[in-house]
């Protein structure tokens, strides 16, 4: 059983879903402001828009700091996965 198994709801709430920063060793999640992000290639750029890989695109779609949140209430809710809906294609979001 892992220690996240063993949280209450109130810790829960505010460590579900995140990780601590293993160089820092910050607890906090960071809020990432920016607006867009970098393409390894043109292939790379396809897989992550056709949702064959999970990845950031653009931050109204998906970011690093959104992913905690989404994972952060499918554990207060005992989802298996996060719940929220991709907005870019209106279903659940693929997971790998």
């Amino acid at each position: 059983m892992s220690a996240t198994e063993n949280w209450r709801f109130e810790t829960a709430q505010i460590h579900a879903g995140a990780q601590p920063d293993p160089v820092t060793g910050a607890r906090a999640t960071p809020i990432y402001q920016t607006t867009s992000y970098v393409f390894k290639n043109t292939e790379h750029a396809a897989n992550l828009f056709s949702l064959a890989e999970t990845g950031n695109i653009y931050t109204r779609i998906q970011n690093p700091t959104q992913d905690v949140v989404e994972q952060r209430l499918a554990a207060l809710e005992g989802a298996p996965q996060p719940s929220s809906w991709h907005p870019a294609c209106r279903r659940p979001r693929c997971r790998s």
